[in-house]
């Protein structure tokens, strides 16, 4: 007997997520994504994972460049990650509007998000499904404004499923 796909749905949409910027760049092209399937997986070294859509142009930066910056979104951020929805446009210093600077693995630091992790991709887990797992090795993080991360369950938003 199979899994009631309304089920399934709901009780998968109850895993709790935070809203992340994922952010990559390989030569002169540039990626960003909302992302909400992250998690810390070890200590020593600090590592962490992100399931990240196969077919995104944040991905296939990231597969290139084996570089990302994981930025923390706000709580009162949510239209700051929203324009990240959208395919990837960097323009004039900016990318989906929002100013950015070259991190010290040279992908893209967003300015307006209160924190980050610098990452360098250690290994990519590829499942056969429509998100791959990456694996990132943390090289750099920078904290500034202290605030509380927005997850899905403070958005009208659902992901998962």
């Amino acid at each position: 007997m199979g899994v009631d796909a309304k089920v399934r749905l709901k009780t998968l949409r109850m895993l709790s997520n935070g809203v992340y910027v994922l952010t990559s760049r390989s030569e002169d092209r540039y990626g960003a994504a909302t992302v909400t399937w992250v998690s810390q997986v070890s200590f020593k070294p600090p590592l962490i994972m992100a399931a990240v859509r196969r077919q995104s142009n944040v991905f296939k930066c990231l597969a290139m460049s084996r570089t990302a910056v994981l930025h923390i979104v706000g709580d009162e951020q949510q239209e700051i990650a929203r324009r990240f929805f959208y395919p990837t446009r960097a323009e004039s210093g900016t990318i989906n509007g929002e100013a950015f600077e070259e991190g010290s693995t040279s992908a893209p630091v967003l300015a307006s998000l209160p924190a980050h992790v610098e990452c360098r991709v250690e290994r990519i887990l590829d499942a056969d499904g429509d998100h791959a797992m990456v694996i990132l090795g943390v090289v750099e993080a920078e904290c500034g404004e202290r605030v509380r991360p927005l997850t899905v369950a403070d958005t009208p938003w659902q992901y998962g499923g």
